[in-house]
């Protein structure tokens, strides 16, 4: 199953009644990595009344959530309801809040830590992560320029990841998962091609020109 989560870490911040809360967040796979930042914000914010948390990840189907002592459904499950509305996943938030001495109440609290993990996720680049896999392809010269126009003019996304130019051409291509590209591209070639699976996996897919 496809899915979306973002490429680095981002942040945001914003001041809320004299509190500031910051948002970081981060790609993560599995829940090892997301302690790990967790406990890393922890601890460059030590001072701070609060470090509140979610996180979601496809190992295992895991969700986790902390209102680290706000009143329960005021932290942790607005900064989850953001991810899951932003259809994130492998994915890690830590709102951190710097207490400004004014009480915020239970929708106050509410707003600011929705809010603050909204305005990181909008910092952050998102990535379509597609399953797919990694082809190899051997040509000779007179079926490349059929092969480059026939990739040039799809619209199914794919990546041409290197071309080799020797005695014949090689090409490294990247296509989604169920992508029916390779039996065509043996269909329009009357089978002068070899084109063989190497390497599956989850990478991000984009419609590309063609490499020259």
């Amino acid at each position: 199953m496809n899915y979306f989560t973002i490429k680095s870490e981002a942040t945001a911040s914003l001041i809320e009644k004299k509190s500031e809360f910051i948002a970081n967040i981060t790609s993560c796979v599995t829940e090892n990595e997301a302690l790990k930042f967790i406990e890393k914000m922890r601890s460059e914010n030590r001072k701070a009344r609060h470090n509140v948390y979610a996180y979601i990840l496809r190992e295992n189907n895991t969700t986790r959530y902390s209102d680290d002592g706000e009143p329960s459904g005021t932290a942790g499950v607005p900064v989850l309801e953001v991810l899951k509305k932003k259809d994130l996943t492998d994915i890690c938030c830590v709102v951190t809040r710097y207490f400004g001495g004014i009480l915020l109440g239970a929708s106050g609290l509410i707003r600011a830590y929705s809010c603050s993990c909204k305005l990181a996720v909008e910092n952050a680049v998102i990535s379509h992560m597609v399953e797919s896999i990694e082809y190899a392809l051997h040509c000779d010269y007179t079926e490349y320029g059929k092969i480059k126009y026939f990739l040039e003019n799809q619209n199914e996304p794919l990546i041409i990841l290197n071309e080799t130019f020797a005695e014949n051409v090689k090409l490294q291509l990247l296509f989604e998962y169920n992508s029916t590209l390779p039996e065509k591209l043996v269909d329009i070639t009357n089978d002068k091609i070899k084109i063989f699976k190497l390497n599956s996996g989850y990478r991000e897919l984009q419609v590309t020109p063609f490499c020259t």
